[in-house]
C-alpha cells in the first residue's frame, strides 16, 4: 500500500530568526515524513549553517530545481538564491527580508500552480520584507490578496481551542472604526464554513466577544455591543450559524467558558491572542481560514533574542505541519462526501 504523499511547501522566513531552526527540528523526526514530502524554499548554505547550530547531522536534504524532482517522503530543498548569503542570527537585515520574500514568492507560485498541496510559513520580519510586491502587514493579508479574496480569517488553533479575529494587524486606535455588523457577519460566516469543511464539525457553536470592558455595561462604557455586535450575532443566527454572546473577554477566558464552544471570535488581535497564547503555551498554530489554499504557521515570531542558540522549541512549527495535513485531508473528505451526496440526488 502506497503511503500518502502530501506535498508540503515550507518557507524559511527571516534567515536571522528561528525559522530554519524550528523547521530542521520538526523534520528531524522521521515519523513526520511518513505521509508528506516537504519542499523547503531556501538554500543549502543556510540549512547547513543551522544544522551546525543545533547539532542535527542525521537529517539529509535532496537539492532540486523544481517540485517535480522531489523525492517522496524525503526532505527536499529548492534553492532561492545563488548569491553569497551573510547569516547573522538575531540581526534582521535588508538581505534577510529580501530572502524571506523570495522564499515566499517561489512557494506561493508553486502553490498557485498546484505543484504543492499546502504551505507552511516560517516567521518573517514584517518591516524588512516590505517591497513593491509586498506592501502588506503580514502573511494573512498577502495571501488573501493572492487568492483574489476580499476577506479571510486569522484563526489561532490549539487542540479544541480556536480563536478567530474580526480585525488583524491594526493599531488600537483604528480598531473601533473598522468594526461593524457587516464585517462581523462575514467573519462568522468564514469561521462557520471553516469549522465544517476544515475541522469536520457538523454544527459548530461559536462564541463572540464584546469590544468594551464588561461588554459596555449596557451602553455605559461603550455602545458597540448594542449597535454592531449584537445585531451581527442575530443576523448570523438568522443565517443558521449557531452564534452566542457577546461575552466579556476577561470573564469568558477566566471562567474557561471557551471549553463550551467550537470557536471564539475576538474583535481585535491582542484580545484574542493574549489568552490564546497563554493557554497554548507555545503549541499553537496560525491558520488562514476562508481561502481556497491551505496555509498554516507557528504562532510565534522571529525570536531574534534566541536565534542561532539552539533554544527554540519546534512544537508550534511541528503542529503547523500536522494541522495543514489534517485540513488537507478534511477538505478532500468534505468534497468527496458532497460529491457523493450530489450524485445520489441526481439518481
Amino acid at each position: 500500500m502506497n503511503k500518502e504523499n502530501i506535498k508540503v511547501g515550507i518557507t524559511i522566513g527571516d534567515i536571522n530568526g528561528i525559522g530554519l531552526e524550528v523547521i530542521l527540528k520538526s523534520l528531524s523526526d522521521s515519523r513526520i515524513l511518513s505521509n508528506i514530502t516537504p519542499i523547503i524554499y531556501g538554500s543549502s548554505k543556510i540549512i547547513n549553517y543551522y544544522k551546525k547550530c543545533i547539532n542535527v547531522s542525521s537529517i539529509h536534504f535532496n537539492l532540486i530545481q523544481n517540485v517535480s524532482s522531489a523525492i517522496k517522503h524525503k526532505c527536499n530543498v529548492i534553492n532561492i538564491s545563488n548569491e553569497d548569503i551573510n547569516i547573522e542570527p538575531g540581526k534582521p537585515s535588508c538581505l534577510s527580508g529580501a530572502l524571506s520574500y523570495t522564499s515566499l514568492k517561489k512557494a506561493t507560485d508553486d502553490l498557485a500552480n498546484s505543484n504543492i498541496d499546502v504551505i507552511i510559513t516560517a516567521p518573517i520580519n514584517k518591516k524588512k520584507i516590505q517591497n513593491k510586491e509586498f506592501e502588506f502587514k503580514g502573511h494573512t493579508e498577502f495571501l488573501t490578496k493572492l487568492s483574489n479574496e476580499e476577506e479571510s480569517l486569522m484563526l489561532m488553533c490549539y487542540n479544541q481551542l480556536r480563536v478567530g479575529l474580526v480585525t488583524n494587524h491594526l493599531s488600537i486606535s483604528e480598531v473601533n472604526n473598522n468594526i461593524n455588523s457587516e464585517l462581523i457577519v462575514k467573519k462568522l460566516t468564514l469561521l462557520n464554513n471553516s469549522l465544517i469543511k476544515d475541522f469536520k464539525i457538523l454544527k459548530p457553536k461559536i462564541a463572540v466577544l464584546g469590544l468594551n470592558p464588561h461588554c459596555g455595561d449596557n451602553g455605559l462604557i461603550g455602545k458597540e455591543e448594542q449597535e454592531q455586535i449584537t445585531p451581527a450575532i442575530n443576523k448570523a443566527n438568522e443565517n443558521n450559524i449557531l452564534t452566542f454572546g457577546p461575552f466579556p473577554a476577561d470573564g469568558f477566558f477566566g471562567s474557561k467558558s471557551y471549553l463550551q464552544y467550537d470557536a471564539v471570535l475576538a474583535m481585535y488581535h491582542d484580545q484574542g491572542l493574549i489568552p490564546f497564547k497563554t493557554i497554548a503555551q507555545g503549541n499553537g498554530v496560525n491558520f488562514t481560514a476562508g481561502l481556497p489554499i491551505i496555509r498554516t504557521s507557528p504562532d510565534h515570531g522571529t525570536a531574534y533574542d534566541i536565534a542561532g542558540k539552539n533554544k527554540a522549541s519546534a512544537d508550534s512549527m511541528r503542529n503547523a505541519i500536522y494541522l495543514a495535513i489534517d485540513i488537507y485531508r478534511n477538505r478532500k473528505l468534505y468534497k468527496r462526501i458532497n460529491s457523493d451526496t450530489l450524485q445520489k440526488q441526481k439518481l
